[in-house]
């Protein structure tokens, strides 16, 4: 304080002039002064000078981040759809892949990702596979995934027409030497014939993907399997590594030949997983090769016995359903006839339940069964841009038509047993004939009511007859004779 009213007193030119006649012990307090007031002024200005750096470093690293997020938000603009595929390669697997191509390309998506884990399939599943994807407007990219999975068979030939592929680690592939459905030995000539085929349909795919051709070649003449890091190293695939993302970046940009457009960059965007509905798995289980081998033998044996022993209902009505579906699954039907034929089979059974007792509810509900299967097959995503018939709707349908079917029958079976009943009381009693209409037939009074008759002897009107036997809503009667 002492030093500071010393200061003021003192003038500055005066400070300034006669600085070196001070004392000396007041000389070395104003230097230390002057020292802590040029500290003092020279940490305010570096602490100004670090809140400009801090301030212009932070809107330097906001550009940045605006630049990084405008890059993201345009290699995101598009989308890539994903869809599982797995288990045996079918028509299912057919149906799912044309869903998911239509699906992209309604929604405008840049791209599609397979994830690829199957044993192998039906071969013609697998042509009309590589057609769809070689037909399709945007490309496909397929990896084998995840980490212990396989691209066997009729996988790794999909695998080589998909316009980029790759596989994680711990995958193999190979090993599509053609088989027959039956798992049976097969004449030399056929197996050459088979594989021929398949071997120069697989150059086609290598050659055009430019991968390696003597591997296509050896995984169906020897069927040869190699894990997918040697498949890599031999050009037998695109790429090899550990996750999902670096084949997706790996992907990104890649020149590949889309229809026939070449060089057309890869794009990849937003992953949208496609979801597989009921309709894929009603369909899936009916078509496995397998499965649907065993519904087409079975369902000949079931109609052969239906013939044999006419009226059994069931086994005719389990072998023509079981056949329209094993001839869906075969591709012998497409899914929108096999689906129509399917509704209309169980619109007729459940209308024929309403006129036979024979194995009451049987038809109603295989009718019910039918128009369930049948509605799923019917409504093709593909054609109706990807959309499914509700569920609900199909289940509510059908309970409707089999409840009106079986009340019908129950209907028809009451009168049935009614009319059974009420032909005792009949028997015997006397009538009038009203009218003739021929030698053999017309029309009775009895208890008030008028009913058709058959006589075998000619009547004429007025004649009384009795009632013998009652067949189909009309009386076989005889004239009455005397008191008869």
């Amino acid at each position: 304080m002492f030093l500071w009213l010393l200061l003021s007193f003192l003038n500055i030119s005066l400070f300034n002039n006669n600085f070196t006649s001070l004392p000396d012990t007041t000389k070395a307090a104003l230097s230390q002064l002057s020292a802590d007031k040029k500290f003092k002024h020279n940490n305010s200005s570096i602490a100004e000078t670090d809140s400009v750096v801090e301030k212009t470093q932070q809107k330097d690293l906001s550009v940045q981040k605006s630049s990084v997020a405008s890059e993201v938000s345009t290699a995101s603009g598009s989308c890539t759809k994903e869809l599982v595929i797995e288990n045996v390669i079918g028509s299912a697997t057919l149906d799912a892949l044309e869903k998911a191509i239509a699906l992209a390309e309604q929604d405008g998506c840049s791209s599609l990702l397979l994830l690829i884990n199957t044993p192998g399939g039906l071969v013609l599943s697998t042509r009309k596979i590589v057609e769809a994807i070689l037909d399709s407007s945007v490309p496909i990219l397929c990896l084998v995934y995840p980490s212990g999975a396989h691209a066997g068979s009729a996988g790794a030939i999909i695998l080589q027409a998909c316009h980029v592929n790759g596989a994680v680690e711990a995958t193999n592939i190979g090993a599509a030497t053609p088989i027959v459905n039956t798992g049976g030995e097969v004449s030399e000539d056929l197996r050459k014939k088979m594989v021929n085929d398949a071997t120069s349909w697989l150059d086609s795919l290598t050659e055009l993907r430019k991968r390696n051709k003597k591997f296509g070649r050896d995984i169906i003449t020897d069927a040869k399997a190699v894990s997918s890091q040697e498949a890599h190293k031999i050009g037998a695939i695109d790429f090899f590594g550990s996750t999902k993302e670096e084949f997706l970046k790996f992907a990104h940009g890649r020149k590949v030949q889309v229809q026939d457009k070449k060089d057309q960059p890869v794009q990849v965007g937003v992953l949208q997983p496609i979801k597989l509905g009921m309709r894929h798995h009603v369909i899936s289980f009916v078509t496995d090769p397998q499965i649907a081998y065993l519904l087409f033998t079975g369902s000949l044996l079931l109609i052969y016995f239906e013939i044999t022993h006419p009226g059994m209902v069931v086994p005719g009505v389990l072998g023509v359903t079981g056949l329209i579906l094993s001839l869906t699954g075969m591709h012998k039907l497409n899914f929108v006839w096999g689906g129509l034929l399917l509704m209309l089979l169980g619109i007729v059974f459940m209308v024929l339940e309403a006129f036979t007792s024979v194995g009451f509810g049987v038809l109603g509900l295989a009718g019910a069964a039918s128009f369930v299967v049948g509605s799923f097959f019917l409504f093709d995503p593909n054609q109706t841009g990807g959309v499914d018939i509700p569920i609900a709707t199909i289940i509510i349908t059908s309970l409707f038509f089999a409840v009106v079917s079986l009340g019908l029958a129950y209907m028809a079976f009451t009168a049935l047993r009614k009319t059974k009943d009420d032909e005792k009381n009949w028997l015997g009693l006397s009538g009038e004939v009203v009218q003739v209409k021929s030698d053999s037939t017309g029309l009775m009074e009895t208890q008030g009511e008028v009913w058709k008759y058959r006589c075998k002897e000619p009547l004429q009107k007025g004649d009384i007859v009795k009632i013998v036997r009652y067949s189909g809503m009309v009386f076989e009667v005889q004239k009455k004779k005397g008191d008869f």
